[in-house]
């Protein structure tokens, strides 16, 4: 795992309700913590922006996959953020990619819709897949 190369405004709380955008079998997770970048002040609830590794609980998806607790990375967030030469980005919605452990091997196989480049960037796995990067 790389250092991301943009200022990425943390955009999603610790209990946020998130599509997933992959063909793992779940469909909505909810944010149960945030393992990288999770240092945060005492007794503040951790954040996460684009780039992140987090345990999600599916909430809606298959039923072997439905009360299972997850890895997975944050692949859009709709809070922009900022890029080293002046760009701001923003999607139109929060998704998340479904990962088998904490190396960031992706459990689906297709994924739809744009992947930020900044996780293209520190997960080399999730980029294989991804067939549109911005």
């Amino acid at each position: 795992m790389q250092a991301v190369k943009a200022r990425v405004t943390r955009g999603l709380n610790q209990g946020s309700i998130v599509s997933t955008c992959d063909n793992s079998g779940a469909k909505v997770v909810k944010i149960v913590s945030v393992k990288v970048r999770g240092k945060t002040v005492h007794g503040r609830k951790p954040s996460c922006g684009v780039g992140d590794l987090v345990l999600a609980s599916v909430r809606k998806g298959n039923p072997e996959m439905r009360k299972q607790v997850v890895f997975g990375v944050i692949v859009r967030q709709r809070k922009e953020y900022r890029r080293r030469n002046g760009d701001r980005i923003k999607f139109e919605d929060n998704a998340i990619v479904i990962c088998k452990d904490e190396k960031g091997n992706p459990k689906g196989t297709i994924f739809k819709g744009a992947v930020a480049k900044e996780v293209a960037e520190r997960w080399p796995a999730v980029a294989k897949v991804a067939d549109l990067i911005v």
